[in-house]
């Protein structure tokens, strides 16, 4: 019974989170398990670049050490991912899954390029949170809980996460790396061309028009940030924390 809850739940999600979420868990596992050492996950430029180990750019995004310490944070980036990547597939990019895969391209892309030039080896953390950014940015307005009960819009939680970090934690730059990219996708596909009118710098290519095609019923498109669908809050929260915390994991956009 256990068993079928489980397939339910994984055929639940959406098909892009479903493919990010489903690499987060089997690339995390081969390194524990010592089929492939861990040190050919990261990412490294000479390893990239002269021996042209071309598949760590993805890898460096989907690897987390498990063991350890290390192991909480890394359920915590998993339920993480799940959620806001799920929210922001099935709504905001409602129909439309081929927009979402070039929104995670584009961060992906652009972490790349940072950790390349930063030497960060692993990418997952800023990953995460570029797209939680995103999710933030377009539901600002919702209120969210934090630990301790505190309460604010989502529009501030990447900065309390930063800050949060900046104090007591790993020094905060994996979630300000994260806030950067996230700033960049927002602010070109939606701010820009809407509140300064300027041109759409960013497109979509259409080969992932079909690999990943329309789907009808949906309220997501190029370019256009959808209306939100809100419900009352009612002062409750998800659960889990970063970095083993309690924060604002908001409440489910167009759930019951």
């Amino acid at each position: 019974m256990a068993s079928n809850d489980i397939g339910d739940w994984y055929r639940s999600i959406p098909q892009i989170s479903k493919y990010w979420f489903t690499g987060s868990v089997v690339v995390p596992l081969i390194g524990r398990l010592g089929l492939i050492s861990p040190l050919r996950f990261l990412l490294d430029f000479n390893s990239l670049i002269y021996r042209f180990q071309i598949w760590r750019p993805i890898t460096a995004v989907l690897f987390y050490p498990i063991s350890g310490p290390k192991g909480f944070h890394y359920l915590m980036n998993l339920y993480f991912l799940y959620t806001y990547s799920t929210r922001l597939e099935t709504d905001t990019f409602s129909g439309s899954p081929a927009d979402y895969a070039f929104m995670l391209i584009f961060n992906w892309i652009c972490l790349v390029i940072i950790g390349l030039v930063a030497e960060l080896p692993l990418l997952m953390d800023p990953m995460v949170l570029s797209v939680l950014y995103v999710w933030c940015q377009l539901n600002k307005d919702q209120v969210i809980s934090f630990w301790f009960g505190t309460r604010f819009k989502a529009m501030y939680l990447p900065w309390v996460l930063f800050a949060f970090n900046l104090i007591i934690g790993s020094g905060g730059m994996m979630e300000l790396f994260g806030i950067v990219v996230g700033h960049l996708y927002f602010f070109l596909m939606f701010k820009y061309p809407q509140d300064f009118g300027g041109a759409q710098l960013l497109s979509v290519p259409n080969i992932l028009y079909k690999w990943f095609p329309r789907r009808q019923g949906g309220s997501g498109g190029f370019g256009q940030a959808p209306p939100v669908r809100r419900r009352p809050d009612n002062g409750g929260n998800d659960g889990g924390g970063w970095r083993g915390h309690n924060w604002g994991a908001g409440h489910q956009l167009g759930g019951n």
